[in-house]
């Protein structure tokens, strides 16, 4: 349980972010759909590139569930855009460079790089259904399969609901 404001079960707080769509992305206006956010630590990093292709990869499987996808990172617009250029990527990217929803999900921790501490993203990834509750979170993400064991999760909880 994150004791910032998010608990899986529970309906998330209204935030709003800038997007690369050229607006701002409010949890509120996204009714009626299933939302997965995706937090990663920087634009253009390995492990971040390979998680937004990753998803990218699986984007017309989500899509066909009825699923958008967000990636967020603290990177202001400008830098999203290029990462969304330099890849390819079929979804919007927002920013959080005030570290509003970051603080909301709780994912900002401390890290350790070569011996030097320092605040950051803590790569995680949020399932949230029709009506705006939390269904599923990942912490502390691994990238390698993470993106498909995320579809394998959200596809089988939808298909249950269809039952």
């Amino acid at each position: 349980m994150a004791k910032a404001g998010v608990v899986v079960g529970k309906k998330v707080p209204k935030f709003k972010l800038p997007s690369t769509e050229g607006d701002f992305f409010r949890l509120d206006k996204m009714k009626g759909r299933y939302t997965l956010l995706y937090f990663y630590p920087k634009d253009n990093t390995p492990g971040c590139t390979q998680e937004s292709i990753d998803f990218k990869k699986l984007h017309k499987k989500f899509h066909s569930l009825g699923v958008s996808i967000y990636g967020i990172s603290r990177d202001s617009l400008q830098s999203h855009a290029k990462f969304i250029d330099k890849q390819g990527l079929p979804f919007p990217l927002l920013s959080d460079e005030e570290e509003l929803a970051c603080q909301l999900f709780d994912v900002i921790k401390m890290k350790n790089l070569y011996g030097r501490k320092f605040r950051g993203i803590e790569r995680s990834t949020f399932f949230i259904d029709q009506k705006g509750i939390l269904q599923e979170e990942w912490r502390n993400v691994r990238v390698p399969n993470h993106v498909r064991d995320v579809f394998s999760h959200v596809e089988k909880y939808i298909k249950s609901l269809a039952k």
